[in-house]
Parts: C-alpha cells; structure tokens; sequence
C-alpha cells in the first residue's frame, strides 16, 4: 500500500506528553543554543556565519527600529534561529516539519501580534489607535477607513502564519509526488524516463533549501516591521 501524501504531516506520539512535533522543538532549541557555541579568536568557517547572522540582523533592527528597538534583538535573532533550524530539519527524510503546521505558524504569529499590541498601548496608550487612521484621509472616510484598517491590522497573524505554513507545506508534497513518480517509473522498468523526475528533485532539494531559509527571514523580517509600531507613534 503506497501512503498518502498527507502521512508526512501526521502528529505522532513517542511517549506521554511527546509528539514528533515537540521533539524537534526540543532539538531546534537544542541546536540553536550550539549554534553559539564556538568562540575564539580566530573564527573558522562555522563562527564566520554565525558573525555574519549576527551582524545582519542588529544591523537590520538598528537601522528599522533605531537604538531603542536594540531590545527587540534578542528575540527576532532566536526566532530566526529556531525557525531555520526548524525548516532545515524537516528537509531530512522521516523528519517531521514543524512549520508545516498552521496551528504553530498562527500560534506564533498570533502571539507576536497579541505582545506588539499591549506593547503599543502600554508605550502609546490611547494614541495607538491612531495607526488606524491614515494621515491625511478625510474624516468623512473615518469609520470606513478606521475599518479596512482594523482589519489589516488583524490579518497580520493569519498572513504571517499562513504564508510560513503554506510555503513550507506546497514544497514538502511537490517533492513526495515527483518522488512517488520516480518511483513508479523504476519499478516499472522506466529507467530513462526516471530521469526527468529525479533531476527535478534534486532542483527542488536545492530550492527548498533556499526556501526553508528564506521563510524564516521573512517571518522575523516582518516580525521587525510589526515591533516598529510599538517605538514609533502614526
């Protein structure tokens, strides 16, 4: 019996309280801690990456946030790390893919928005809400305007989940089709025409690499835009 598609983003339980999900939880966390790891005063290659994620991403929120938003650079840099950890392990066969999962994808996405806002009202009080009101909009468009606003503001959590789960998930059944076609055409004798399909494969390894690394950029990208509104009144 050939299985589904579908099978490769089943939960499954290890022991009570212990899905494969939580598992590679548990060791991106792991892995993300010894990412840090080395330090010495000759970097090699590994610590040269690590300066230069490092690098990039205070540079990024400094020039975004400016100084006051240096205190959102702890969390944006682990973010990242978790999430790429966690996309470049679910690229390993039998490796179950976290982030294919809307519920964590939303979940995270949804608290960034929850904290941003408390944040924002905290720091603003009442003048946060003025992010709902274009500058320079007629009042008579208010009410509506203050609406299409309200409504952009909340579909952050979902877009911000959805777009990581769905990319993440389109490339993950991409792959399992083409290689159930490879399959097929060698157990059918198919030598020369399992050519095609497993070239295409090797493509999509590469792209779904670069994907895996570019989704988690983007949601802590994004994540950084969100943080802007909590320093920087509208």
């Amino acid at each position: 019996m050939i299985a589904s598609y579908f099978d490769q983003f089943t939960i499954i339980s290890f022991l009570p309280g212990i899905t494969n999900s939580s598992l590679m939880l548990i060791i991106s966390i792991v892995l993300g801690l010894l990412f840090f790891s080395p330090k010495k005063l000759i970097p090699s290659r590994w610590q040269v990456i690590i300066e230069l994620v490092y690098d990039h991403w205070i540079t990024l929120i400094n020039d975004s946030l400016g100084p006051k938003g240096s205190k959102y650079f702890p969390f944006v840099l682990s973010l990242f790390i978790l999430l790429a950890w966690l996309n470049v392990l679910g690229l390993f066969p039998y490796v179950f893919t976290v982030g294919t999962h809307i519920i964590v994808t939303f979940g995270l996405s949804l608290s960034i928005l929850i904290v941003v806002t408390i944040l924002g009202l905290k720091n603003f009080k009442a003048d946060f809400f003025s992010l709902l009101m274009p500058q320079g909009a007629p009042m008579g468009l208010a009410p509506l305007l203050v609406l299409i606003e309200t409504a952009s503001y909340l579909s952050r959590a979902v877009s911000l989940g959805v777009r990581l789960a769905a990319n993440l998930s389109a490339g993950h059944l991409l792959f399992a089709i083409l290689a159930s076609f490879a399959y097929q055409m060698i157990t059918g004798d198919l030598l020369l025409l399992s050519i095609f399909p497993i070239a295409i494969m090797i493509f999509i390894t590469v792209l779904e690499m670069a994907v895996a690394l570019i989704q988690a950029y983007v949601f802590c990208l994004l994540t950084t835009i969100y943080l802007e509104d909590t320093l920087k009144s509208h």
